[in-house]
């Protein structure tokens, strides 16, 4: 029985307490949300996606009055 107390032991000291330290506290920082230079990235996608799908509709417009059966190809 001694056998499995020791190492059940050292588990519950040492082991246990940091195991449950790293997972709360990598809980508390995945809780806060983006950073401020994640959140400028993000509008900056964001600016950069609406700039294209204007310019996918300006594209599509132009091909639809040249080529009016573009998109049957």
């Amino acid at each position: 029985m001694s056998y499995i107390a020791v190492p059940l032991s050292v588990f519950f000291v040492f082991v246990a307490p940091l195991w449950l330290f790293l997972h709360y506290r990598s809980k508390k920082q995945t809780g806060k949300g983006l950073s401020a230079a994640d959140q400028e990235r993000l509008q900056a996608l964001v600016k950069r996606t609406e700039e294209m799908q204007k310019r996918i509709a300006s594209l599509e417009s132009i091909l639809d009055s040249e080529a009016p059966h573009w998109r049957e190809k």
